[in-house]
């Protein structure tokens, strides 16, 4: 039977990695990696850095295949990731079928934690109830871009009995209602924090957690949303990319 390990491998510093996870490593025969371009050759780089340094015996084998892309425009959003996902099972079952031996260990690693914004599950289980592939798989946890946000602000997530909310930059520009105390933005391509500017709301803004690259800033959304407007379209014309999230919180 093939195994196959989902990994999590934190928010962007290779300190972040649990001793669950280089256990997990050292089990592993082949890394499945999805290519994304050379804009985001970091994110491979990083991944053949963690092997690099904590698996301690040589043999284990990289697979790259080129990472489907959503598509982009006048289209559903949530169509079109259910688009993107089944694309990525595709590629990821002619990876599983093609590229292991029986009784071999497979593994992806995931970005943060596999169970938050991360569709590595979900397409696992999705090929799994095909039934054209057969494996057994496991989950380890990772720490999260928002675990990450939250010790470099050196804030806590939580006041004490107030509850906390985990959204998207979709979703908060629509006008999401929350009475959350604390609201945790993901995946905002929009900037969609100037939404709500005119509120009397702390904001703490993260770029690249944990990497070489990370920038940090916080304020009143009124007064520094401007700063990070400008700072998080220069980093993205520097980078060719950006992966950021921050919190709301009320005074």
């Amino acid at each position: 039977m093939k195994r196959i390990l989902i990994i999590g491998i934190g928010a962007g510093n290779p300190d972040y990695i649990t001793m669950q996870a280089v256990k997990a490593l050292n089990r592993t025969d082949v890394f499945f990696l999805m290519d994304k371009g050379q804009s985001k050759d970091k994110l491979i780089d990083l991944r053949r850095e963690i092997c690099e340094t904590y698996i301690t015996e040589p043999g284990y084998r990289f697979v790259e295949a080129d990472c489907p892309e959503r598509v982009r425009g006048d289209i559903d959003y949530t169509t079109a990731v259910q688009d993107l996902n089944r694309d990525k099972q595709h590629t990821f079952e002619r990876m599983i079928n093609e590229e292991m031996a029986d009784g071999e260990v497979g593994a992806f690693l995931a970005w943060g934690d596999p169970a938050l914004y991360d569709s590595t599950i979900r397409i696992l289980q999705a090929i799994l109830a095909s039934g054209r592939c057969t494996f057994e798989f496991e989950v380890i946890p990772g720490i999260t871009s928002v675990q990450a946000l939250a010790a470099q602000h050196k804030v806590p997530l939580n006041r004490i009995g107030r509850s906390i909310e985990i959204t998207t930059g979709r979703r908060l520009a629509a006008g999401q209602a929350s009475d959350a105390d604390t609201l945790v933005v993901m995946l905002d391509a929009e900037d969609s924090y100037r939404t709500v500017a005119d509120q009397d709301l702390d904001i703490y803004w993260g770029a690249y957690l944990g990497t070489p690259d990370e920038i940090l800033i916080s304020g009143k959304v009124s007064e520094v949303a401007e700063e990070i407007e400008r700072v998080r379209k220069a980093a993205r014309v520097a980078n060719g990319w950006i992966m950021d999230t921050y919190l709301l919180r009320k005074p």
